[in-house]
């Protein structure tokens, strides 16, 4: 090595863990190993060593090294016994990929490098230093904190992931302090997941303050008497030493022995048969595809290396990269992949090369563009109507757009729309993607220049909104040309408001929620991250932050066009990756049955709206002050003393100081906890001052929650209250409401059942409530193939009752409520596994007698518990459960060695195919409902949906024959697609308000 060469070092234990996490379960075809972090460890190092000229490094490497943790104690372990310790093991998933990511590095011909008695870090501090001193520059390939000391004007890291590289001016906007002064940064905050000390209460900002004024640590602890904050000098003074400990065990070593000199790190040629052999062997058929054609090797004359395979608790699930979906979804996996059912000319763009596979189309488009740059400067901005002319004459020709709106609020029923950015593709010639153009058409950008009424005069340069929604409208109302947005609900309902109606559509994000609910939320910036490795402009980056934000329409056009037409860009690329994935995966139908369908159902439900009473409302805040109020006197009375009970410190110390009750812990802060379920145990065990604060919180809760706050929520011109919904927001499938939510107001209680009577017909008009009855015990009977319990919903018989009498001997004739509210509660707690501890304190019995029951309850109902071992069984082998309809649920971390953790995954995958069908079964019924409401000549329409309940507003001569029309529709969802084992039951009603109606 010499002065000028460039020395990439790479992190290999974090490329190895971010891979893992990155990249979806991934399982080799021939015997289910699992290599989802191999596979994106190898498309890593390929990108580093093909694209790094264009990546934000800018250069090429010319040695290049992988090092590794060696997996031991190390000499820290001597320093400090704790160093290192609460670390989980790794999931078991990849024990096995350790060694093959190993054996990929030296099929790639790099020096792979580790050492017995340190850490990777300390031999990539070591080789940066030894390089530096050479005079060659060194980029260390790794986004960890620990390696910012590291960095000078010599030395730089880079993050693959985000493709940003970390100098020393990003080192001291992240922690506020330059490289050198890392090591005393982090002697201070310490490290939770290295067991660091460090000085407890010192975070990054504090840290960084003391660090500009004493200097360095030596001189702050030296000086620690001039502290001003008594709190703060008396900590740091008793924790001297474990900063000083914290010190050494962070500070990396420079002088590690190394084994494998610089010299041997430069970079030759790949070995092309050599790095295919292993890629077949791992089975990555794109990479090697990319290799060969690289290399200028015949692929197919190569055999798959040989690799040695150190197994862990390998599971068996899809394999991404060769197309095999599992014998399930063989025969879709090898199936064409179709346009949307709407669209007929986007065919040529959605469908694989001769020889692709659906997943190898999937993989072979994420690899392509994940290698290929988005270049936001190539944008333009349409200021003429001839130009959009032109773009939409593109875009009937290619059969498909990408589209996206850009307004003032996140409310799309108050949004002004300030522009919609378009982006086209031109069906590239291979089945790696297409070349992408996106443009962004400004129609409400102002200039920012108040007048008299507060406000400012539109740009120049605009397509006048009128003249250009007329244009747009009927390519975006055309079903045969594919329209591709990304949560396409809030430009439905943007667009509709302005008289466009979209039909013939996509939604990348409830694609991305079909395929992978329950591993990460579904958002585009960050699938764009996960699928493309680009990071997207974020929003507060053209608007600004705090009180120098704007509203969109304030942001420069030019700006503004980067921000946006990104936005069409990165959306219509991620279809093009998780279309085949629908495809491939076999869950086609559950998108384009249960998802796609729903977007302009829940659109016009939040259109429509719902009338609140204002008076009520009023009068209800005045109640429950009054409740509030003298509940608070009582609670001072039992405390023998004032004290403000919302202070979760005055309480902990009343509760527990004071009274001394039991059960106390205490907070990271110190602080007693106050929780709830602190707070319903003691309740449970007969202390009355903790059930009082119980009841005053949730009064004070739906006070300002409800009764406080819906009138806020009223919209202006409408004069009723418009929730939102979200669909991708839970593992399971069902949906939430926000802004205002709707789905939480409590009915148990005669308080929440009052909220509900706020909620009112429109003059003439009636609510109608139709509601499934016990639905989740229904599924529950049928996918477990419970005989009494299918036997009882079949003759109407109360499925409490029946379970009481199965267990406990009692005649249903007569029965005692306690006895069948005990029955109840274990019904619906079994459905969510419910343990002994928990049903014992919801029937306040001791945890000895609610285990009896349970013990009980599956001996009565056998098959249960038959379904509960095989539906866990399931989901550790697949990672994911399945409603009765397909739609899957991941649970990743069901193989976890946390016994908690894993416990809550069981409970949670036993559950979800449960909560899910029921989910997916109001879901069939909504997207059929007006269609039904229609055909009968109904003028009822759907306003809510609150979990197993529709809520209708229908004119007062017609509540009797929609309530016929509805109930039957709802009570027929699941067929023809299953034939349930039990009748589906709904209870409706018509009245004034809600309450009544319930």
């Amino acid at each position: 090595m010499k002065k000028g060469d460039h020395l990439f070092l790479v992190d290999g234990s974090g490329f190895i863990f971010r891979a893992f996490h990155a990249i979806p379960p991934l399982n080799r075809k021939s015997d289910g190993l699992p290599v989802n972090a191999v596979s994106g460890f190898c498309n890593m190092l390929w990108k580093l060593l093909n694209d790094a000229r264009d990546t934000s490094v800018g250069v090429t490497p010319t040695h290049f090294a992988v090092i590794f943790d060696y997996s031991s104690k190390t000499f820290r372990n001597e320093l400090y016994d704790k160093y290192k310790a609460h670390r989980p093991p790794p999931p078991a998933d990849l024990i096995p990929q350790f060694g093959l990511i190993r054996e990929a590095t030296k099929a790639f011909n790099l020096p792979c490098i580790e050492k017995e008695g340190y850490e990777a870090d300390d031999l990539i501090a070591t080789y940066a230093r030894q390089a530096e001193a050479i005079g060659a520059d060194v980029t260390i390939i790794s986004s960890d904190k620990d390696l910012m000391q590291l960095v000078t004007a010599n030395v730089h890291m880079y993050d693959a992931m985000k493709d940003k590289q970390i100098s020393i001016p990003e080192v001291i906007e992240k922690w506020g302090v330059p490289p050198e002064k890392m090591i005393d940064m982090q002697a201070m905050t310490g490290d939770s997941t290295d067991n660091v000390p460090g000085i407890p209460g010192i975070g990054p900002k504090t840290a960084a303050q003391l660090l500009e004024e004493f200097g360095d640590l030596d001189t702050l602890l030296a000086r620690a008497e001039e502290i001003k904050q008594v709190k703060r000098r008396e900590t740091i003074i008793a924790n001297r030493e474990l900063a000083l400990i914290s010190r050494q065990l962070v500070t990396l070593k420079t002088d590690t022995p190394v084994d494998v000199p610089l010299e041997e790190m430069e970079l030759h040629p790949q070995d092309g048969p050599k790095l295919i052999g292993f890629l077949k062997a791992m089975e990555f058929t794109t990479l090697t595809r990319r290799v060969a054609e690289k290399t200028g090797t015949e692929a197919g004359e190569i055999e798959p290396a040989n690799v040695p395979v150190q197994w862990g608790e390998a599971a068996h699930g899809p394999d991404l990269d060769t197309g095999e979906a599992g014998a399930k979804d063989a025969a879709a996996a090898t199936k064409p992949i179709a346009a949307a059912p709407t669209s007929s000319k986007s065919a040529a763009i959605d469908a694989p090369a001769d020889g692709f596979k659906p997943a190898d189309l999937a993989a072979a488009r994420a690899a392509a563009f994940a290698g290929k740059p988005i270049d936001t400067t190539a944008y333009v901005a349409i200021r003429d109507i001839e130009t959009l002319k032109q773009w939409i004459a593109e875009a009937y020709e290619t059969g498909i757009v990408g589209f996206d709106t850009e307004t003032t609020s996140l409310d799309p029923m108050q949004a002004e729309l300030v522009g919609f950015s378009l982006a086209i593709a031109d069906n590239g010639k291979s089945p790696d993607g297409a070349n992408i153009r996106a443009a962004y058409v400004p129609l409400g950008h102002k200039d920012g220049v108040g007048d008299l009424l507060g406000g400012g005069g539109l740009l120049a340069g605009q397509i006048p909104i009128r003249a250009a929604l007329d244009l747009i409208k009927p390519l975006l109302e055309d079903p045969a040309v594919l329209k591709v947005a990304q949560n396409m609900k809030y430009d439905w309902l943007v667009m509709k408001r302005h008289g466009v109606v979209i039909d013939g559509f996509d939604d990348t994000m409830l694609m991305s929620y079909v395929l992978d609910a329950g591993k990460g939320n579904h958002g585009m910036d960050t699938l764009s991250e996960r699928w493309l490795g680009h990071k997207p402009i974020a929003y507060k980056e053209v608007t600004g932050t705090g009180k120098a934000s704007v509203t969109f329409d304030m942001v420069p056009i030019d700006k503004a066009t980067a921000y946006a037409a990104e936005d069409a860009d990165v959306t219509l690329r991620l279809w093009m990756v998780l279309k085949p994935r629908l495809v491939a995966e076999g869950i086609m139908s559950v998108y384009e049955r249960l998802e796609r369908p729903l977007v302009a159902v829940l659109a016009l439900m939040e259109e429509r709206g719902i009338s609140v009473d204002r008076q009520i409302l009023s009068r209800l805040s005045g109640e429950l002050a009054q409740g509030a109020a003298a509940l608070e006197e009582s609670i001072q009375s039992l405390a023998g003393e004032p004290f403000n009970p919302g202070s979760p410190k005055q309480l902990g110390d009343i509760l527990f100081g004071k009274m001394g009750l039991p059960g106390g812990s205490k907070t990271k802060t110190g602080q007693w906890s106050t929780s709830a379920q602190v707070l319903e145990d003691l309740a449970a065990e007969g202390h009355e001052l903790p059930r009082r604060i119980v009841d005053w919180r949730q009064l004070t809760k739906l006070k300002s929650t409800y009764t406080d706050a819906l009138p806020g929520y009223i919209h202006p011109e409408t004069k009723r209250v418009h929730t939102s919904y979200a669909l991708a927001a839970t593992t399971t499938g069902r949906l939430s409401s926000s802004e205002p939510n709707l789905q939480n107001i409590p009915v148990r209680t005669a308080e929440g059942r009052k909220i509900r009577t706020a909620f009112i017909a429109s003059p003439g008009n009636l609510l109608v409530s139709a509601d499934y009855s016990q639905i989740e015990l229904r599924v529950l009977a049928h996918v477990a193939d419970i005989p009494q319990l299918r036997r009882a919903f079949e003759d109407g018989i109360d499925i409490h009752a029946m379970t009481a009498s199965e267990m406990f001997g009692v005649p249903v004739e007569g029965m005692p409520s306690e006895v069948r509210r005990r029955a109840k509660a274990i019904n619906f707690g079994i459905i969510y596994g419910i343990s002994a501890f928990g049903l014992a304190n919801q029937l306040s019995i001791a945890r000895g007698e609610a285990g009896d029951y349970i013990k009980k309850y599956f001996e009565r109902f056998p098959g249960i518990r038959d379904y509960m071992e095989s539906t866990k069984a399931f989901a550790r082998e697949h990672g994911y459960v399945e409603t009765i309809f397909g739609r899957r649920a991941w649970y990743p971390d069901i193989r976890s060695s946390n016994p908690s953790l894993k416990a809550f995954n069981e409970r949670a995958a036993i559950n979800a195919p449960i909560q899910g069908s029921a989910a997916d079964i109001i879901r069939r019924a909504m997207v059929r409902m007006d269609g039904v409401l229609e055909e009968a000549k109904l003028s009822a329409r759907m306003l809510l949906q609150v979990h197993d309940e529709l809520i209708f507003e229908v004119p007062e001569a017609e509540a009797e024959k929609t309530i016929a029309v509805v109930t039957k529709a709802m009570e027929g969802a699941a067929f023809p697609a299953i034939d349930m084992k039990v009748p589906l039951k709904v209870d409706a009603r018509a009245a004034h308000n809600w309450d009544e109606a319930h």
